[in-house]
């Protein structure tokens, strides 16, 4: 049974923004690499991998986790503003540093479903988000 976001104090909310946007990342990339995939078939790697940063690159996450905010519930958006107010060493060349904050939020959501094993809540995200990213690409 799925478990609910709100139904409990989950375990790794205590990890900080940055590890649970270290995780989002990875488990974001692999769903949009799975879905291009899905998609195109078997086209070359080099392709593929241009398609996929479209999708993971800031201003594409920042513009999603925004359109979401209406979705999501108090824990969840809170997770996102923990992660949109982490400094950060770096910065993306092609995003400023509103849309790179935001985007570290989104990982951190994602990473925080992931871990916390909201298995639901958190392909309905990811997929939302790859429909509207898509959108804004095309």
């Amino acid at each position: 049974m799925e478990k609910s976001v709100e139904a409990q104090a989950a375990p790794n909310a205590v990890l900080s923004p940055l590890m649970l946007a270290y995780m989002g990342d990875c488990v974001f990339e692999i769903h949009v690499r799975k879905y291009l995939i899905d998609k195109y078939g078997d086209i070359k790697v080099n392709d593929i991998h241009k398609k996929a940063t479209g999708f993971v690159r800031a201003k594409a996450q920042a513009m999603a986790v925004l359109a979401l905010k209406d979705q999501l519930s108090d824990q969840e958006w809170g997770i996102v503003k923990r992660g949109r107010n982490q400094k950060s060493a770096t910065m993306p060349k092609n995003a400023d540093a509103t849309e790179y904050r935001y985007a570290t939020g989104f990982e951190a959501l994602i990473g925080y479903l992931y871990l916390n094993g909201f298995t639901e809540k958190l392909e309905e995200v990811i997929k939302k988000s790859i429909e509207l990213i898509e959108m804004q690409i095309s």
